[in-house]
């Protein structure tokens, strides 16, 4: 009888010290989003740097931050989006602010006709001049378009 209150004390100790314990979850430098035209079928994946406007067809995203679980836990990665709808013709229009889920994406899906967008996975951002690669930046599918911050605030084109 005397073990169950030192069982008690042990498992409550645990309990309390268990935050101590937790590892934190990783803030990367940009998202890897995947985004499906539903007028062509066709799928794109692309990297969103974080607070760098990314043009998806009519839709400019910006990832304001990511983060990722690190590989000691469950796998999840998390991204909160700005998505906006842009037309020549018209003000831009806000479609989703919100939090993202890797693991499940309808649980705050982009509702648009054309367009779906969807977290894949958080990483540190491609870097800049590497080898091989262009100075402009990493290539990105024709219908993906990074836009500098200053830029997308008056720019009301659409790539395509």
């Amino acid at each position: 009888m005397q073990r169950k209150p030192s069982r008690v004390f042990l498992g409550l100790a645990l309990w309390f010290c268990a935050p101590l314990f937790a590892v934190s979850p990783v803030l990367a430098d940009a998202a890897i989003l995947q985004g499906l035209d539903k007028i062509t079928a066709r799928i794109s994946t692309f990297e969103a740097p974080l607070d760098t406007p990314v043009r998806f067809g009519s839709l400019s995203i910006i990832a304001r931050t990511c983060y990722k679980r690190p590989p000691e836990e469950p796998p999840e990665s998390t991204a909160f989006l700005e998505v906006v709808v842009v037309h020549p013709d018209s003000e831009p229009v806000s479609l989703f602010t919100g939090w993202m889920f890797a693991s499940s994406p309808a649980i705050s899906a982009i509702e648009h006709p054309v367009y779906d967008v969807w977290v894949i996975d958080c990483a540190a951002a491609s870097s800049q001049g590497a080898e091989g690669e262009d100075p402009e930046g990493p290539l990105l599918p024709d219908i993906v378009e990074t836009v500098p911050l200053d830029e997308a605030a008056g720019e009301n084109d659409v790539t395509q």
